[in-house]
């Protein structure tokens, strides 16, 4: 078992976050932080959103990568990273369970997987403090 990320967080974070899930991203431009709700899928220490990559957060974050992410007892920090086209070959096995996972919304209209700047935002938290009935779990995520 990793001290730095114990297996019972390691169990509640998959458990919270290995699905369809809403969670707080939070960027930085000229010094002032932009929140906004993404749906996410965590996988490994990361979590997956497909976005516009002309969106605003895409800017910002090609500006500053670092963010802050919020979400049922659990707060974070990580870097944002594009992945870019979410059809790209390179992305298909994380494409396919992003597709899988937010299946209920995914093929509403919203979401064009022809146009090149429908990306994968991979969000690799670098620390975070996870609440679960009563127990505080700080994890470093770069040490797991």
């Amino acid at each position: 078992m990793n001290e730095t990320f114990p297996r019972e967080a390691q169990e509640i974070m998959n458990e919270r976050f290995g699905h369809d899930t809403l969670i707080g991203l939070a960027t930085i431009d000229d010094n002032i932080p932009h929140v906004r709700a993404v749906n996410a899928y965590y996988e490994n220490g990361a979590f997956y959103i497909i976005t516009y990559g002309l969106s605003n957060k895409m800017k910002q974050l090609e500006k500053n990568s670092n963010v802050g992410i919020c979400g049922d007892w659990f707060t974070g920090h990580g870097k944002g990273v594009n992945l870019g086209w979410v059809c790209r070959e390179e992305n298909k096995d994380i494409a396919d369970k992003l597709k899988k996972a937010f299946e209920e919304w995914i093929d509403n209209g919203h979401t064009n997987f022809d146009d090149k700047n429908t990306i994968i935002l991979c969000i690799q938290l670098t620390d975070g403090v996870l609440f679960s009935h009563g127990t505080r779990y700080d994890i470093d995520f770069t040490c797991s």
